[in-house]
């Protein structure tokens, strides 16, 4: 019997659910911990006590694993924990651009993807709306959703937040974004971005262990996404000797080359400009020295 299933005979999803809500107010589902009372006004992530959508669709330029021929279910949520500078997706992340949904709507677009033939629903940014999304999941549940949950975040995650995720989350999908807090502060606005990072991953792996794939689909584990910043910006070395050393060198990263100078990255000369062909390849050369091996490497 899967554990989400168990937890649902057991009561226990309902627990919690409810240990989740508490997290809200004050607010400290994230570690930011802002403490903001989420009934009354909106956290420094820009949510309130509902959870805001900007958008729900099969998407079809994720990892292949999640794609498949049906695409992924994505579910973009509206606002983020992280204010990046250089953000692709700032006027849903930093101007939360979207509309406030009960959780039995939320729990319809899983069921609507799922009708769509997606392989997965993928909760984009989903943070600092956990407990709405849970409940959402178990109604989705009980009216016949079976797809893979992928938690798809940036990587700064409250260790209390994610424990009460075990067996609700099928798939951890971070974006390490920096192995510098100095970077995670100068970029993102957050101060220890880098030591949250770390636990963070290492509790997702903990919980769901290596990707496991079958018939081509993604259905379990880990996938760790890593966006290369021109001139060392991101320290991606750093990372990669974490995921071989301190993860599992089978841990499967997807190194991506998309970086552009949007938003505000005007504001800082050494990443005011796209990536060179030169820097992806270092960092690619990197991963493969430290051990990684599996995931997106197109230039091997």
């Amino acid at each position: 019997m899967p554990l989400a299933e168990k937890l649902m005979l057991s009561g226990e999803w309902k627990e919690r659910e409810e240990k989740l809500f508490s997290l809200l107010s004050p607010c400290r589902l994230c570690p930011r911990e802002c403490r903001v009372e989420r009934r009354k006004e909106k956290g420094f992530c820009g949510g309130g006590w509902k959870a805001k959508v900007a958008s729900f669709a099969p998407h079809f330029g994720e990892e292949k694993e999640l794609v498949g021929k049906g695409g992924s279910g994505t579910i973009f949520f509206s606002g983020c924990n992280l204010k990046c500078i250089f953000c692709q997706n700032y006027d849903i992340s930093i101007l939360a651009h979207g509309r406030e949904v009960e959780e039995e709507e939320l729990s319809e677009m899983m069921l609507t993807l799922q009708n769509f033939g997606c392989h997965n629903i993928n909760l984009v940014t989903p943070t600092h709306f956990v407990p709405q999304i849970v409940k959402a999941i178990r109604i989705a549940l009980s009216q016949g959703l079976s797809l893979p949950i992928v938690y798809n975040c940036g990587g700064y995650e409250s260790l209390e937040t994610l424990k009460l995720l075990e067996g609700i989350i099928d798939i951890y999908m971070p974006d390490i974004k920096y192995g510098d807090s100095a970077k995670g502060k100068k970029y993102s606005h957050v101060p220890d971005y880098w030591e949250v990072a770390k636990e963070s991953v290492k509790e997702m792996h903990r919980q769901v262990g290596n990707l496991q794939v079958e018939g081509g689909i993604a259905v379990k584990g880990l996938i760790v996404r890593h966006l290369v910043m021109p001139n060392r910006a991101s320290a991606s070395e750093k990372i990669f000797d974490f995921l071989a050393r301190e993860v599992s060198p089978e841990t499967y990263v997807n190194i991506m080359d998309q970086y552009r100078p949007v938003f505000k990255a005007g504001d800082s000369p050494e990443i005011s400009r796209p990536i060179k062909a030169g820097e992806y390849r270092r960092a690619g050369r990197a991963a493969l020295r430290k051990g990684l091996h599996k995931g997106f490497f197109p230039f091997t």
